[in-house]
């Protein structure tokens, strides 16, 4: 409010001047060309009078002569009374309408293209200023620790929360079985007990070590979000980049690491991640409803002019497997076939853009081809359009590495 209060008085001092300065313009013009004129015919007509007094013409030239300047001065008058019509003082009202105008449409042109209360700073220190904010922000536990006390449910029914105690009961003195930590978890999440749900699922993500699949990984990682009441903190997001670790494309990991963007000061990266995951679909994916529905204004927040893509919408590129199958075929046969599917996903991730596992795609099938300038662009606008997802970065060295072009 207080940055809102300076800007208008700024700019209604600055109206104020603009408005003085033009009424005393008026008031107090500098002479035209018209008084000029009249000024030096009035000189002209004195100055023959002394002409005949002194002899230096006849009386007959000295009458012509007035006649002439006569005129003059009389088309000088009309023309000084004619700007006297037309541009005196400005009216009190028209002044303070246009004062008014100026810092309306300047309060109004900030509203739309400019951020309030965000401080001048260069895009290196923006992106500094935000991997700061994301290295320091609160644990797991400060998170659920500061969160206000929920409102009291309505009571499931008593026989159900005698079942309950007996299933914590039974977890608690057999921490080694797995089905019974997979119902704890459901359980506690269904009765809105995140945080003890989480614990559970925490407890089978351990027990399950190396074995842990994706859904179990992205279901501890979801509950941790939940218990912080929405907030991606530290832990959660260690567990969701476990969770690309063994699938880089899971859609819910990828959408809760944008979530953390943004709530990291990096629209910009979230804005990428979540359209990515919009043109990819599938439209009953969990997470394409969120993102539809914050996605316009993450998109303003990073600066981007965007309309909402088809769900769906992306064509998918040539796949390891695509590229493999081809070495089957003759090598003009391959080469056709790769250079065909390379030049589609070259064209889509030009006007639409992608995942970075697209972008790979196309670095190491352009190096399949044998096209290493045209695979290094693509490296390094890879590292540009990704720049500052450590993730994506990584999957795009890697390519990068396999086609030769990486540093």
């Amino acid at each position: 409010m207080l940055f809102w209060i300076i800007t208008v008085a700024m700019g209604s001092a600055v109206a104020f001047l603009l408005a003085r300065a033009m009424i005393r313009g008026a008031a107090d013009p500098v002479e035209d060309a018209a008084d000029y004129d009249l000024r030096v015919y009035r000189d002209q007509l004195a100055g023959v009078e002394k002409d005949v007094a002194r002899g230096v013409i006849s009386a007959e030239d000295a009458a012509q002569a007035k006649t002439e300047i006569s005129r003059r001065i009389l088309a000088a008058d009309a023309a000084v009374k004619e700007a006297d019509v037309t541009g005196g003082t400005p009216q009190g009202l028209f002044v303070a309408a246009l004062g008014l105008a100026l810092v309306g449409a300047s309060a109004g042109l900030y509203a739309v293209l400019g951020a309030p209360g965000y401080g001048d700073m260069s895009r290196a220190d923006r992106i500094a200023f935000a991997e700061e904010l994301r290295e320091n922000r609160p644990s797991q536990q400060a998170a659920e620790d500061s969160l206000p006390e929920m409102p009291n449910a309505p009571e499931p029914a008593e026989e159900f929360m005698v079942l309950v105690e007996q299933l914590r009961t039974a977890v608690a003195n057999r921490p080694d079985d797995v089905e019974g930590h997979i119902l704890l978890a459901q359980t506690e999440a269904r009765l809105g007990n995140f945080a003890a749900a989480a614990r559970a699922q925490e407890h089978l993500v351990r027990m399950r070590g190396e074995e842990v699949t994706v859904a179990e990984l992205g279901d501890y990682g979801e509950l941790l979000v939940l218990a912080a009441g929405g907030y991606v903190s530290p832990e959660a997001e260690r567990v969701f980049r476990a969770t690309l670790d063994l699938d880089e494309t899971d859609g819910r990991a990828r959408y809760y690491i944008g979530l953390m963007r943004i709530q990291t000061g990096r629209p910009d990266i979230t804005f990428r991640l979540w359209d990515q995951l919009l043109r990819r679909g599938p439209p009953e994916a969990a997470w394409i409803g969120p993102i539809q529905q914050q996605i316009g204004q993450v998109a303003a927040l990073a600066g981007v002019r965007y309309e909402i893509p088809a769900v769906g919408s992306g064509a998918p590129g040539p796949s390891q497997e695509d590229i493999d199958a081809a070495g089957d075929m003759s090598v003009a046969e391959r080469m056709e076939m790769i250079g065909a599917m390379v030049e589609g996903l070259a064209d889509r991730l030009a006007n639409e853009g992608g995942p970075p596992t697209d972008w790979a795609r196309l670095i190491t099938s352009l190096g399949v081809l044998g096209q290493p300038t045209q695979a290094r662009a693509v490296f390094d606008n890879a590292m540009v359009v990704f720049d500052g997802d450590a993730g994506a970065l990584d999957i795009i060295r890697d390519a990068g590495s396999q086609a030769g072009v990486a540093e």
